[in-house]
């Protein structure tokens, strides 16, 4: 998502459409919620919010088929062989097949290793963006055929369902590649979409998704209590400088700080965690216990200021981590899938004020 914003500052453009294609439609869903004055609007084509089975997502993969997959993935990659299956699954019918396969082989032993191919792919079947889908306040337009696949049909209505505004448009044909049957009266779509959503006028969002990141310093009255006002006093300015530094390394917001805790926002939860874990680690040495709460959801947005569900969400979430303890919600868990951050279920929560469970996690390893 950070590649996507320097792209478009590097050109000049303060504001584009997406195309989010198979595994990059996760990627430009959250573009979108997270940065909707950048997003003229948003187009997707053969792509799926999640990978894997769910209750309500009866068509996702199970993990063992996900798991064989990568194992043939990183035995089968850059073959002829393999070209051809996959030249056949995105392009039936193709009268240059063979050269097709030749040309995406070499596109394979190009862009990735064997190793490389299956570890990204072990990584795409974890993301999980359908928390996601109620935010996006941009045009949609989805994309598909009458003869795809059935996981990437049932994917397209999956998603017109969710998104307000949302458009399907599906053309006759088989195939799950973009330029095949159909392509062109795809493109002329797209052609009308962009054109209607170019007249919209921009108007600044009212609600933004953004990752909220809240922190505290556990026992700090009997901690207070220890030291006497004045030295406390100082422990406390020392504490919130170096907060401060780590927010600005990792590109947070302050928004708030009462005491000895901090409220903060990131576009990234990633960012957010990596911050959070970098704060509980830069004020120990000062004899201080930080914990620490990250979610991310839909905030509301006036005067410089973020409210709403998540912004307690993530307040309830910080107040149950134990000393030194960062817990994320499910939902920011599932968003980082493929960061290098491990996580330890800490199980179902009812978090106060709030009507429904949620899982937390704990963070366990943050790698740079």
């Amino acid at each position: 998502m950070d590649d996507v914003r320097a792209v478009m500052d590097a050109a000049g453009s303060s504001r584009a459409a997406l195309l989010g294609l198979m595994d990059g439609g996760p990627l430009a869903i959250l573009f979108a919620a997270t940065h909707p004055e950048r997003c003229l609007g948003l187009v997707l084509f053969g792509t799926s919010p999640r990978t894997l089975w769910a209750p309500e997502y009866p068509w996702g993969e199970s993990r063992e088929d996900a798991e064989r997959e990568a194992h043939e993935i990183e035995r089968d990659w850059g073959t002829i062989e393999d070209a051809l299956s996959t030249a056949d699954h995105l392009f039936p019918g193709a009268t240059d097949r063979d050269s097709l396969a030749a040309s995406f082989a070499r596109f394979q032993r190009n862009s990735a290793s064997p190793r490389g191919a299956a570890d990204f792919w072990r990584m795409m079947i974890d993301i999980d963006v359908r928390p996601l889908l109620g935010t996006l306040q941009v045009p949609m337009l989805v994309l598909s055929r009458e003869r795809m696949d059935d996981a990437y049909r049932e994917s397209a209505r999956f998603l017109v369902d969710r998104i307000a505004g949302a458009r399907l448009f599906e053309t006759p044909g088989t195939g799950n590649g973009l330029y095949g049957d159909g392509f062109g009266e795809m493109v002329d779509e797209i052609a009308r979409f962009l054109d209607a959503a170019a007249s919209r006028t921009a108007l600044g969002p009212e609600r933004v998704l953004a990752s909220v990141l809240f922190t505290d310093i556990v026992d700090s009255t009997v901690k207070a209590v220890e030291l006497g006002d004045r030295a406390w006093r100082d422990l406390v300015a020392e504490h919130h400088a170096l907060v401060r530094r780590e927010l600005q390394r990792f590109r947070g917001r302050e928004l708030d700080t009462a005491g000895d805790g901090f409220f903060a926002t990131f576009d990234g939860p990633a960012r957010a965690i990596r911050c959070a874990c970098a704060v509980r680690d830069a004020v120990a040495p000062l004899g201080l216990d930080a914990r620490a709460g990250v979610h991310t959801g839909e905030c509301e947005q006036a005067e410089g200021k973020v409210a709403g569900v998540a912004v307690v969400t993530g307040a309830r979430i910080a107040s149950l981590a134990t000393p030194g303890e960062v817990l994320v919600s499910a939902t920011v868990r599932d968003l980082v899938a493929g960061s290098g951050l491990v996580f330890e279920d800490r199980g179902v929560h009812t978090l106060k004020g709030l009507p429904e469970q949620r899982r937390v996690y704990a963070v366990v390893d943050a790698p740079a």
